[in-house]
């Protein structure tokens, strides 16, 4: 397998706001990829920054009575603590408000100046009298200029997704003084996309999902409007080249800041620039794989502006935007008042942050998609998977090895190696999980390994023979924690610190994704340490009663798109022409319980042409395994893992002669004539119930 050598980075963090749970869905996303990278021997370098520019940076820091420069130097302490105890690690977590970062953005204008790329244009702004300066989007509110609704910010519209201009809202106010603003006319810079036009539309297919490059390909139906790059003073931030008093939006410089933040990690590690983000054709020739990890509500600045700004200057664009959805909590958009707005300290003031990461990656699928943190479902699936299976193995194993048998393995006989062989040949089916960031997949292949080991164990009960066959015990356990051990390590992206306790407990110092291929016999164990505790719903109860007592700061920037809200559904397929079957009436319907569930394995009815054997992780409600005959719609059946069904909880079991099926799902339709399974069009937590 020949190294590869990557860059990566996440969206900045803007330093005008506490890190929460919803930011956290990206950098644990982030994380895990690297950290997979790097355990595979992959040259992986992560690269991040806090974004420090902008007006509410400014407008916070005086209203505190300090600089903006204190006021960030205090975010970026609180922010690298944050994510430190969260296990996210950075390869270099940096600041844009930076030497480095100045003379990039200096250098990438003036090549989009020379390549006739910026043009000047007066444009209507409005300006508070009152705070004496022009207002920027966000510090403005009004009436929709398009559907008329009220208490709108001057960028896009709640209601109806629309996007404008501040000044074409109605009735404006400033949201800092409450005053009516003016509008005055100011020259503005702006960078011009439509001599790209081409050039984009070709680069953004290659470089996005399809989902996300359709969305973006609307745009360029009709010429691209050139993006306002400059911003009036006062403003924090780098001043424009040759315009005195004109400034770089915010925009420009925090995507250059990944740059910014890879040269200082460049210039520590004695390495140069141009052989980790080639520009101007240095370094091309082993240039390295760069990857951006973002949120669905900055696509446009991504995947638009930021490869055209590149492409401008000569810098190497991205392979890949990787995006994201939106983090929800019980179904719903994370709330202040509800106390499900969770900063990532208060998190951590009740809860271990292994549990939230090991819940991430259970639920990432690589795609688009809002992701719902069901606490109910959170508490069960760490407790029951993460904790009774996974770390069981180990508990039982290694307590009982040290305590009954001077903690020393022995030799795996051959039930043992089959029992790792068959550990060791998910490999690669996990490794490409990791590589596509479908990690719920690769959590349920994981678990599956779990309940092997699980059942081995239990086969040899050896809690029994450990009274009358010291050694065949041995022989079992060490089975047991071998399997356990090779778990842990395709675990070690997603919990690195569980894994290095894991890795203790072994006597090791390292683990590489190879290290799956050694076996440990007739060695000592270390000392056992407690690797996972079990989460009591009041915990969580505690830390959604701090939240709501300690809402965030009505700076912070919210992790979610006002604009994305406005989201737009494929038309339904032409339904199949049946005849109704007879009336019921509505107590006839109310007394189903309708629950969401996520599909764990799919697999075909062997005798059957009808059947699929369809297991679910029903969330508080365990695993429920279904017979359904929709074999005809799914003719590839291991598709359906990880999808989210709609099924009939309180359905009577059934007993047929393939087994007891416990509940039924959902389906639309014929099978193989355009039927489906129904899914709950917001993702929810297994075992959600459905109103």
């Amino acid at each position: 397998m020949n190294k590869r050598k990557i860059v990566v980075t996440s969206a900045l963090p803007y330093a005008n706001g506490d890190i929460h749970i919803g930011h956290l869905v990206e950098y644990v996303q982030t994380d895990i990829w690297v950290r997979f990278q790097k355990l595979r021997g992959n040259e992986c370098v992560y690269i991040c920054a806090d974004d420090t520019h902008g007006t509410p940076v400014m407008i916070r820091a005086r209203k505190e009575g300090v600089t903006p420069e204190r006021l960030i130097e205090r975010s970026h302490a609180l922010h690298l603590k944050d994510f430190g105890d969260f296990q996210v690690e950075f390869d270099n977590y940096y600041t844009t408000n930076s030497q480095e970062n100045k003379e990039l953005s200096e250098r990438i204008y003036r090549e989009a100046e020379k390549q006739g790329f910026i043009s000047a244009k007066t444009t209507p702004q409005l300006y508070c009298e009152h705070c004496k300066m022009f207002l920027p989007d966000r510090f403005v509110k009004g009436t929709c200029p398009k559907c008329g609704a009220d208490n709108q910010y001057g960028d896009s519209c709640d209601r109806c997704g629309s996007t404008y201009g501040a000044e074409e809202l109605g009735h404006p106010v400033c949201t800092t003084c409450g005053g009516a603003p003016v509008v005055k006319d100011s020259e503005h810079l702006y960078f011009e996309l439509e001599p790209q036009h081409d050039y984009l539309e070709k680069w953004i297919p290659g470089h996005t999902t399809s989902d996300v490059s359709n969305k973006l390909l609307e745009w360029f139906r009709e010429p691209l409007r050139g993006w306002c790059i400059s911003r009036d003073a006062p403003y924090f931030g780098f001043e424009i080249p040759g315009h005195k008093d004109k400034f770089f939006y915010v925009w420009v410089d925090a995507p250059i800041g990944y740059i910014a933040s890879l040269w200082d990690w460049c210039k520590r590690h004695g390495e140069k620039l141009e052989d980790w983000w080639p520009n101007g054709g240095a370094g091309a020739g082993d240039a390295p794989e760069l990857y951006h990890f973002i949120g669905k509500d900055i696509i446009r600045f991504h995947c638009l502006f930021w490869p055209g700004m590149l492409h401008a200057a000569g810098f190497k664009g991205p392979d890949k935007v990787f995006v994201h959805g939106f983090l929800t909590v019980n179904g719903e958009k994370m709330s202040k008042s509800k106390g499900t707005f969770v900063n990532a300290r208060t998190y951590l003031d009740h809860l271990p942050p292994e549990a939230l990461r090991y819940y991430y990656a259970a639920k990432l699928g690589g795609t688009v998609d809002d992701m719902d943190l069901n606490l109910a479902d959170f508490v069960q699936r760490v407790n029951s998977d993460l904790v009774g299976k996974i770390t069981n193995i180990a508990s039982r194993g290694g307590q009982m090895l040290q305590k009954k048998l001077e903690g020393r393995l022995g030799a795996l006989d051959d039930e043992g190696k089959a029992l790792v062989a068959r550990c060791r040949e998910a490999s690669s089916v996990i490794a490409r999980y990791y590589e596509d960031r479908r990690f719920n997949l690769a959590v349920v292949e994981i678990c599956k390994l779990a309940d092997a080991a699980n059942e081995y164990f239990d086969r040899m009960e050896p809690w029994k023979t450990v009274k009358t066959d010291a050694e065949k015990t041995r022989t079992s356990l060490t089975a047991a924690l071998n399997a356990f051990r090779i778990i842990a390590i395709y675990l070690k992206p997603i919990l690195p610190a569980y894994a290095d306790k894991a890795m203790k407990l072994f006597g090791e110092t390292e683990w590489k994704w190879d290290s799956i291929l050694s076996a440990m016999e007739n060695r000592s164990l270390g000392p056992y340490e407690y690797l996972a505790s079990r989460i009591d719903a009041k915990q969580v109860e505690a830390m959604i009663s701090a939240a709501a007592e300690k809402p965030a700061e009505s700076g912070e920037v919210a992790h979610e798109s006002r604009a994305s809200k406005n989201r737009q559904h494929a038309a339904a397929d032409a339904a199949v022409k049946a005849p109704l079957k007879p009336e019921i009436a509505f107590p006839d319907f109310d007394k189903l319980d309708l629950r969401i569930g996520v599909v764990e394995s799919c697999e075909t009815v062997p005798k059957s042409s009808k059947l699929l054997k369809i297991v679910l992780d029903a969330g508080p409600l365990g695993r429920r395994t279904i017979f359904s005959g929709i074999r005809g719609a799914y003719p590839e059946p291991e598709k359906l893992v990880g999808a989210e069904v709609v099924f009939a909880a309180n359905l009577a079991p059934r007993k047929m002669s393939v087994g007891v099926s416990e509940g039924m799902i959902l389906f639309a339709g014929e099978p193989g004539a355009g039927g489906g399974v129904l899914s709950p069009r917001e993702k929810a937590g297994g075992g959600t119930p459905v109103t």
